[in-house]
Formats: structure tokens, C-alpha cells, sequence
């Protein structure tokens, strides 16, 4: 698994534990600890559009919410997260449902495509190379970028809609999600190299559930456990390679015209300076 291009410490705040107060200058923890998560951490701070940086306590990516506490439900609720964005598959969803007072879930179906396939594999007596497992992880980032274009075209228009504070998960809050945090970030203007480094946080921060799986070879496993740069690459090389680029794949893809845009700045960007 590739290591963050940037020390982890420069994108994550000391403090992984008490929200700063909205009126204090420090920047507010990106990362934070809750009991029953691993992977759940704010989009807020990363520089946008003419380097306005993105809303603090707006934008949270997450694996899946339905081994949250108690503890955890409260903490949520204080952070005034008012939507819950589920992109599991429709067998995963089910296997472990979760209901949140107060939050509108919206069910945007993925299915869990490399997974599948891998125990397919072992079903007919092959177990694939961790090389086949990488292709196959690629394939699936490739696969997002046409097969599920129209559940990220939802998710924009969800945040369109409101910029009340918004969690989007899927899982294990890597492969999906990671994909669907680096469309919206690059749709707010955000670098792609800033974009890279947030995708390869999941390395430093989530912790893989223990899976009694002895049929899997473990170098399969920590194959589909962590996110390596190429998996990322993989998608937006495709959308360049067809589109030229993410705008033109934003707008006629995803729906996501000049204007759209303009407003997803305006709702979840830092006003201008001045």
C-alpha cells in the first residue's frame, strides 16, 4: 500500500477528539475519533476555486454508519449532520442498516464489484494474483467512471440542493467513497494532487474488519484493504483519456454545468477575501 505523498500529519489536525469552535482560528481536526468508525474525516480546509478553501463541517467521508455508538450518534448530531449519503450495495446495505434521528438517508446502490469477483474466483478454485487483484481493483475505478456515473450525478445533485452538513459512506469508505470525494473536490477546484493525498489518507486511517477468511491469500486481502494511488489514477486517466478532462466529464456526464458549479462553490467554498 502506497504511503500518502504528504507526511499525514500535514493533513491532519493534533486534536482528533473536540470540534474547535466555529469562531476559532485554528483549523478544526479533519480526522474524527469515534468509537464504531474508522475512516470518517471532514473535506473542509483544502484549497478551491481561486484558492477559496472548502467549508469546515460541511462535507464528511466515512465507512459505513451501522456499527456507530451511541457516543458516536450524539457526536454526529453535534455536528449538525443533517443527510447520510449510503453508497453500499443493495446486500450490504441490508446485512447491516442504520437509522439516525433526525438524518435523511438516501440509498445511492453500488455494488461491491472486486469483492464479488474475488470469491468468484475462489469458488472455481482460483485464487487470483495480488497483480489480477490490482487490475481488478482498476477495472472497478474505471467501471465508476461510466457504469455508476448516474449515483454520483445524485450525489452532486444532493449537495446541490442544500449545504446542509452531508456524510456520504460506503463500506469501508475507501474505493466508492474515494472516488465520490475526489469527483467533488475536483468539481470545488480542488488540485488533484490535494485530491490524491486526501484518497491516501484511508492508508494512515482505517483499520480493515478481521475477516475469517483462510481461502483468501492475505497478500489478496491487503490488496482490497488499502487504496494505492494507481487505483485513483486509473478513473481520472479514463476521464481525461474520453473527456478531456474533469470538466467536460462533469458537465456531460454528470450533469455538472458552469452554472452548477458556481453554485456548489458558493455553498461549500469560503466566500472571496475582500
Amino acid at each position: 500500500s502506497a504511503p500518502p505523498s504528504a507526511p499525514a500529519s500535514a493533513l491532519l489536525s493534533a486534536d482528533a477528539a473536540a470540534p474547535a469552535p466555529a469562531s476559532d482560528a485554528s483549523t478544526p481536526p479533519r480526522v474524527l475519533a469515534l468509537e464504531g468508525l474508522t475512516n470518517f474525516r471532514d473535506l473542509g480546509g483544502y484549497p478551491g476555486l481561486q484558492g477559496r478553501p472548502v467549508k469546515w463541517r460541511r462535507l464528511f467521508r466515512s465507512d459505513q454508519l451501522g456499527a456507530l455508538t451511541p457516543a458516536d450518534q450524539q457526536r454526529l448530531a453535534e455536528l449538525g449532520i443533517a443527510r447520510a449519503v449510503d453508497l453500499r450495495g443493495v446486500h450490504e446495505r441490508a446485512a447491516q442498516p442504520y437509522a439516525l434521528p433526525g438524518v435523511a438517508q438516501y440509498a445511492l446502490h453500488i455494488e461491491p464489484t472486486v469483492v464479488q469477483r474475488v470469491q468468484e474466483l475462489l469458488q472455481k478454485g482460483s485464487a487470483p494474483t495480488p497483480a489480477e487483484t490490482v487490475r481488478l481493483m482498476q477495472d472497478t475505478y474505471r467501471a465508476f467512471v461510466h457504469d455508476n456515473a448516474p449515483r454520483f450525478a445524485e450525489l452532486l445533485q444532493l449537495l446541490l440542493a442544500s449545504d446542509a452538513p452531508l456524510v456520504f459512506h460506503c463500506t469501508a469508505g475507501k474505493d466508492r467513497t474515494g472516488f465520490a470525494a475526489a469527483l467533488i473536490l475536483l468539481a470545488l477546484g480542488v488540485p488533484r494532487e490535494v485530491v490524491m493525498q486526501d484518497y491516501l489518507l484511508t492508508n494512515a486511517l482505517y483499520r480493515p474488519p478481521f475477516l475469517a477468511s483462510p481461502s483468501t491469500p492475505r497478500e489478496v486481502l491487503e490488496v482490497i484493504w488499502f487504496v494505492r494511488e494507481d487505483f485513483l489514477d486509473a478513473a481520472l486517466r479514463q476521464i481525461d483519456a474520453e473527456y478531456g478532462g474533469i470538466e467536460p466529464y462533469l458537465e456531460r456526464v454528470l450533469g455538472l454545468n458552469a452554472a452548477a458549479r458556481t453554485k456548489l462553490a458558493q455553498l461549500y467554498l469560503q466566500p472571496p477575501k475582500g
